[in-house]
């Protein structure tokens, strides 16, 4: 919808994980890895730049491929996939993209005079004497250029089993190394600045330890090191006031799943590997996560929040929204892909938690139909919806709505329950009965008295399967 921001922020079709928000000249430019829609593997897709003007975040711009993996002159075949990368600007005012390739122990650099791109292949980080730095798992790059002018490369991958895969020594946690003005001249030895799992004990890192994806930035004269840890579907961060150690651990920011918000065990959707970072926006602070759809780890989108830190520099964890970067409630006007739910869970919350092991015939979740000829992506929609199955949007303004319409399809027999704010009997706005026989899209409507800011809810009671494709929202009638 126009000029109005959403989760996730990019188009439905787009999907940018890992996403490393950086504000260069009025622009917020997002630098991720690329997945493909119902793709079998992780970051099919060759880097892309999206971004947006920092007055209006709801107004993103597609820059185009910034970055294909064969230019990286050890990968001319185009073997090796681009996972996550980083993008800083560097002592002489180019930008300079970080990045390494599946399977190979090194990190590539690219530069560029432009933040959008695209980038030419620059270097490999390398030790003085010229051979490739390959200390540790080199994996996740981000990178610091601190107010002084000294550049920091933060980096690691705990996971034993791809380390033993490679050949490789796994990182004792994550590792910081300074770099030389150069960007690709490693400068003195690399040391662990965050514990793994099996060295956090008595660190205050236990049961958080380090696994993967660090985002580094400096605001407010500390350093905030955002990590996935050994939860996975976790944002946590540390903060220091030095850049190469002395971070104390700092609490969860995000979970992809809300477990751990207001206590929650079970999540709120299908949880999964989680990566992003933070960014200061006109004063306002935002931090950026992945969402998993397509009940796969290989098709993920990137979300954002609005965080606070608070005056002793904390920051609470927040939970998922469907409005995001619109700093504040969606207009519960027109229609609405029901793909912007934040909310999406299966009637036994145990099959949720077990994310790795995920079915598709069994779970709801967020697919994707092949676009049609001359189209440049398919509908976006929920699929698989069973008895049981919830599904929930924060947050809507609603100005005198008197009619709420769902757009389905399927072999049903049941009925739609909408809840405001919560799944409770007392909050019941209406029922809707579904009865279907068809894959053609067909629409129920149902009267409602609803206004306010308030959370929806719909939830599924009946007999075989439905999909969700929209909701649409109507005035009461005068």
């Amino acid at each position: 919808m126009k000029s109005v921001a959403c989760n996730p922020y990019l188009p439905l079709y787009e999907y940018v994980p890992d996403g490393e928000p950086r504000v260069f000249d009025g622009r917020l430019y997002i630098y991720g890895s690329h997945d493909t829609s119902g793709g079998d593997w992780f970051c099919l897709e060759d880097y892309v730049v999206w971004s947006a003007p920092v007055d209006d975040l709801s107004q993103w711009r597609c820059e185009g491929i910034s970055y294909r993996r064969e230019q990286d002159p050890h990968n001319v075949d185009g073997k090796w996939e681009l996972f996550a990368p980083d993008v800083v600007k560097g002592p002489d005012g180019r930008y300079y993209l970080f990045y390494c390739l599946r399977m190979q122990q090194e990190f590539g650099v690219a530069v560029s005079e432009n933040p959008a791109g695209p980038f030419a292949f620059y270097g490999h980080i390398h030790y003085p004497d010229g051979s490739i730095f390959r200390e540790n798992m080199p994996y996740d790059p981000a990178v610091l250029v601190d107010d002084d002018g000294r550049i920091y490369l933060y980096y690691g991958y705990t996971s034993e089993v791809i380390a033993a895969k490679l050949g490789a020594t796994v990182s004792p946690g994550c590792m910081v190394v300074e770099l030389k003005p150069d960007m690709v001249t490693v400068a003195g030895a690399s040391n662990i600045c965050l514990p793994r799992d099996i060295h956090t004990e008595g660190t205050g890192f236990e049961n958080h330890g380090y696994y993967e994806g660090p985002s580094i930035r400096k605001m407010n004269g500390r350093y905030y090191l955002v990590f996935s840890s050994e939860v996975c579907h976790e944002l946590c961060y540390a903060v220091s006031d030095r850049p190469r150690d002395g971070f104390v651990y700092g609490g969860v920011i995000v979970s992809n799943g809300d477990i751990g918000m207001h206590g929650r065990q079970y999540p709120v959707c299908l949880p999964g590997n989680n990566h992003g970072g933070l960014v200061c926006i006109k004063g306002q602070y935002y931090m950026f996560y992945q969402r998993h759809t397509q009940c796969t780890q290989f098709s993920r989108q990137g979300c954002a929040e609005l965080v606070s830190i608070l005056p002793d520099g904390s920051i609470p964890q927040v939970e998922m929204t469907s409005s995001g970067l619109n700093g504040g409630p969606l207009p519960a006007k027109g229609v609405w892909p029901a793909a912007y739910a934040c909310h999406l869970t299966h009637a036994d919350g145990e099959k949720m938690l077990r994310y790795r092991e995920a079915d598709p015939a069994v779970l709801p979740f967020i697919r994707e139909e092949a676009a049609a000829a001359g189209e440049e992506a398919g509908n976006s929609y929920i699929h698989n919806i069973t008895d049981g199955t919830t599904i929930g949007f924060k947050y809507f303004q609603a100005d005198s709505v008197g009619r709420i319409a769902l757009v389905l399809r399927g072999t049903c027999s049941g009925r739609f329950v909408l809840y405001s704010d919560e799944v409770a009997e007392e909050r019941i706005l209406a029922a809707v009965s579904v009865e279907a026989e068809s894959m053609e899209w067909q629409k129920v409507s149902v009267p409602v008295t609803w206004d306010g800011v308030h959370a929806l809810y719909l939830r599924y009671q009946g007999e075989g399967s439905v999909d969700l494709k929209e909701l649409e929202f109507g005035e009461q009638e005068k």
